[in-house]
């Protein structure tokens, strides 16, 4: 299987989010199965919630379709158990603790290492709880963690996050929810510039606001990459996922 640590070495990188069931249990299938020959580096994988945190109305709504699709976590195992016959391309786990609680924190780590999760987003678990409660568990299991900074994020934090982060660094581009589309700032870009100036030891990787090739060819001068989700959930509801991902390597 590819490693996602080799990966993050390099630069320009290219993250899809999809949201596991959406808009079809089996259209996920094949957009995973289809999605590496475009370009992409690795797949952020989401597991619809019904109240998540930091999420704009277009990953909202696919999580609503996705959930009436009947997708549990369970089965969001098995989706990737068919993907792991057709590929090996490197996909993250993003999704919320509590769901992690109720399907078992153990079994949900032995099932990520037989499926090649390699790498977590777990957006509600602050650093202190990975610590105290989580850090041993996943390290047994060759889990790698990734948190996120936002631009109100202060500098101590963004070190202690440096530190903790086993995966690559979330850089969130703004203090809003996803699926904004706006240029990039002023204040964006300065934002950018401190994490790049900070020289953190961890790959970092920008999202939220990424939806076109000048946003995510910007993104790239300040970190090791992109993540473009709720654009890309647009086009995959529209049928057109290979066109947008195809304007982005043009």
């Amino acid at each position: 299987m590819k490693s996602i640590t080799k990966i993050l070495q390099s630069n320009n990188l290219l993250s899809i989010f999809l949201t596991a069931g959406f808009p079809t249990v089996e259209r996920t299938i094949e957009i995973l199965t289809e999605i590496e020959e475009y370009g992409v580096d690795f797949v952020e994988l989401g597991m619809p919630f019904s109240d998540p945190l930091a999420d704009g109305e277009t990953i909202q709504q696919s999580s609503v379709t996705a959930i009436r699709n009947g997708m549990t976590l369970a089965n969001y195992f098995e989706v990737l158990k068919i993907v792991r016959e057709k590929t090996d391309l490197p996909i993250v786990y993003m999704g919320y603790l509590n769901q992690i609680m109720q399907y078992g924190a153990e079994t949900f780590c032995k099932k990520c290492i037989e499926l090649d999760i390699q790498n977590l987003i777990i957006p509600d678990l602050p650093i202190e709880v990975y610590e105290k409660e989580y850090k041993s568990l996943f390290e047994k299991h060759d889990l790698l963690i990734s948190f996120l900074i936002t631009p109100t994020t202060p500098e101590e934090r963004i070190r202690k996050i440096d530190e903790m982060t086993t995966g690559f660094i979330y850089v969130v581009s703004s203090s809003s929810i996803t699926g904004k589309k706006r240029k990039i700032t002023k204040k964006q870009q300065k934002h950018y510039e401190k994490i790049k100036a900070m020289k953190l030891s961890k790959p970092t990787m920008i999202g939220f606001g990424i939806y076109n090739k000048e946003t995510y060819e910007f993104a790239c001068q300040y970190a090791n990459g992109a993540i473009i989700g709720s654009e890309f959930i647009r086009y995959v509801a529209k049928e057109n996922a290979a066109q947008f991902l195809t304007s982005l390597k043009a």
